[in-house]
């Protein structure tokens, strides 16, 4: 990914920190999840035993870049894990004529194994990066 070309959401959420996102998931280490999710707007949702929910997602929407998550993994072999780790992993971009396609994966590990997750954003150019945040309600 091209660090010139952060995006105006990207900048700010640097600028402001990530305590919020640090705090959601060091209270979510070691913890049983019963599920993990895709929910339809692009958001990885953990659900836990104790019924707190840790939702993870790209929080770096500027203007006019197509953000998205997806995973080629089978979350379902997850439930009834212990949540272990969490890491953002860099990918090289995707060549695309009519823009830029900038990826990172999020891999979850669990005492059952490791599943990853790809971030997309696809932009012409001037909105790249990620802020993937952690929000445990």
């Amino acid at each position: 990914m091209n660090n010139d070309n952060l995006g105006f959401g990207v900048m700010l959420g640097i600028l402001g920190g990530n305590k919020e996102t640090v705090d959601a998931i060091k209270s979510s280490l070691n913890k049983k999840a019963k599920s993990y999710s895709l929910s339809e707007d692009d958001r990885l949702i953990i659900k836990f035993e104790d019924g707190t929910i840790l939702t993870i997602f790209d929080d770096g929407q500027s203007c006019c870049e197509y953000r998205y998550m997806r995973t080629d993994d089978d979350l379902t072999l997850y439930a009834d894990s212990i949540f272990t780790n969490i890491q953002l992993l860099d990918a090289p971009s995707i060549e695309d004529e009519y823009g830029a396609h900038d990826v990172q994966f999020l891999k979850i590990d669990t005492d059952k194994g490791s599943f990853r997750m790809s971030n997309h954003n696809e932009h012409n150019g001037y909105y790249g990066g990620f802020r993937i945040v952690a929000r445990l309600s």
